[in-house]
């Protein structure tokens, strides 16, 4: 029997359900749950009473230090945002590709990832390239394929949020680095499952949201530098981004050193507070025992979907599969029937293309499965 790594007791909605749909809206831990209702009823209500502006300012450091560590980056490279399209949002805008250029990006990415370059495209007269998440192909070396002379930005995110198709981010890394290209990850759908190392990555931005894999609440998103990104300025600047934040001075404008440069304003500190419990809690979990769990999982259900008229959207031993998320297909039932019944006998998962997707979290264990299979069958 596979156990869950972490407490089901953490999630009371395991008593009723069997939830594997954590890559959407993601289950909370009650630690996580706890140190938000903490934080809102003994400092939040009191305003000032509780949290000067010296506090506030470091407010955010003891999250910066645990995302640094869960991925392996250098802490004054962690910027805290109140979402990652808050910095998607403004990077055409920074990198400014020259007219004619390309920006190369996968057609059935997460929107977030490819919308603020088609809106930049329409008015500088670049080119959007869209490739394929084939699961005949390999999708890292579609988009190495893409890569040309006229390349300019590559945005991608490292697992596909609709199939879970992973790429080679090392390799992806080198080639676009030769290329000349900027390099752009969202790793929200990865971080938190995964082992990752952004010191190997040579990308100049990575994106993540606060929510689904990392345990936290919505109102939170994490942007992770490289050194030369650091020397860019913010094009959507706020007052929390100055050196010292709280000498407010109107009529200049300069910026933090550090990833802090691209903080702007107050965001939700129970959000904050929340997700600062709930990494420290996969910090002890550690990622590897996560990752190596989901792939137990993984590897029950694509035994037992054998057989069935169900299969994996990208077999068990393709090297671009992730094992947190798994995306299944079938060609004789009506998926969008089957989701439903699904839903019905009060198993939780997403739908997307067609397909269900199934989503492997540290809470799962080898009961929400079966049930699983049992209910397709």
């Amino acid at each position: 029997m596979i156990e869950s790594l972490s407490k089901r007791t953490d999630y009371p909605s395991l008593l009723n359900y069997n939830y594997l749909n954590q890559a959407s809206l993601g289950l909370i831990g009650s630690p996580a749950v706890e140190a938000m209702n903490d934080f809102l009823y003994h400092v939040a209500r009191h305003g000032n009473l509780k949290m000067s502006d010296e506090q506030e300012i470091n407010f955010l450091n003891p999250l910066k230090r645990n995302i640094a560590k869960l991925l392996d980056a250098k802490e004054e490279h962690v910027a805290i945002m109140g979402s990652a399209s808050e910095m998607l949002g403004q990077l055409p805008y920074i990198f400014k590709p020259k007219k004619n250029t390309k920006i190369v990006a996968v057609s059935t990415d997460f929107p977030a990832l490819t919308r603020p370059w088609i809106s930049y495209c329409k008015t500088q007269l670049c080119e959007m390239h869209f490739v394929e998440d084939d699961k005949s192909t390999n999708l890292t070396d579609q988009i190495i394929q893409a890569i040309d002379k006229r390349t300019a930005i590559v945005t991608v995110s490292l697992v596909q949020f609709s199939t879970g198709t992973k790429i080679d981010i090392q390799k992806l890394s080198t080639v676009t680095k030769q290329a000349g290209a900027k390099l752009i990850i969202d790793i929200t759908q990865a971080a938190g499952a995964i082992p990752i190392s952004v010191r190997n990555i040579d990308a100049e931005v990575l994106v993540c949201s606060g929510y689904k894999w990392l345990g936290g609440h919505g109102g939170i998103g994490i942007a992770l530098t490289s050194p030369e990104f650091l020397k860019k300025d913010p094009i959507m600047t706020g007052w929390m981004g100055a050196p010292d934040p709280f000498n407010m001075q109107a009529k200049h404008s300069s910026y933090s050193q550090d990833a802090r440069k691209y903080t702007m304003a107050t965001m939700s500190y129970i959000s904050i507070r929340g997700l600062e419990v709930a990494v420290n809690e996969l910090l002890n979990l550690n990622i590897i025992n996560i990752s190596l769990h989901a792939n137990k999982l993984k590897n029950l259900l694509s035994t037992q979907l054998k057989g069935t008229q169900w299969n994996l959207y990208r077999p068990e031993d393709d090297i671009n599969a992730s094992s947190h998320i798994v995306s299944i297909e079938s060609f004789s039932h009506n998926v969008l029937k089957q989701f439903e019944k699904l839903k019905s006998n009060a198993i939780i998962c997403g739908i997307r293309n067609d397909r269900i997707r199934i989503s492997i979290s540290h809470y799962n264990n080898q009961m929400d499965i079966e049930k699983l299979l049992n209910t397709l069958s």
